[in-house]
């Protein structure tokens, strides 16, 4: 399964009131017949990710004048990836990190036996890499609430300029 994921929209999904540049906002990836479908909506209409979301991740909505910081390279994120592996205390900084690759086609989702879904009832979602011509499967670890900052600190750190928070 290759998911194809849309940019956001110019607008709420649930409110319908458009974004402005700097707006939080929260995407959501859910599955439906046709395959994955993303949401995106204002951080303040956000009720919770929908019953069947594959995903869930918090952004700022662009400038339309946004530059000068540039993402950190794949390679360097599919390294740090590969390091976290083994370290509990970064669990959530990992599955995050594996779902931002996903987002940027480094990493897919793998299709399981057909009575499983790719995110397993053991919490895992396993993903393939084509670059490197393997497999990862990451345990689905949401940060704590008490944690949630850091952990987007530390991925924004990584996302923009690859260094290990």
């Amino acid at each position: 399964m290759e998911p194809k994921i849309h940019r956001p929209k110019a607008q709420c999904n649930r409110t319908g009131q458009g974004f402005q540049p700097g707006d939080a906002i929260v995407s959501s990836l859910a599955r439906a017949p046709g395959g994955l479908e993303r949401s995106d909506c204002l951080a303040t209409a956000w009720a919770g990710p929908p019953e069947t979301c594959v995903a869930w991740w918090r952004s700022t909505y662009p400038q339309p004048d946004a530059g000068g910081a540039s993402l950190a390279p794949n390679d360097a994120l599919l390294d740090i990836l590969e390091q976290l592996e083994g370290h509990p205390d970064d669990a959530a900084l990992r599955y995050l990190l594996s779902l931002q690759l996903v987002r940027r086609r480094v990493l897919r989702i793998v299709d399981t036996p057909a009575d499983t879904e790719p995110a397993t009832a053991s919490g895992e979602l396993h993903l393939a890499c084509r670059k490197r011509d393997c497999e990862y499967t990451i345990p689905i670890v949401l940060p704590a609430t008490s944690d949630a900052a850091a952990v987007e600190e530390r991925l924004a750190g990584l996302l923009w300029s690859g260094d290990a928070a």
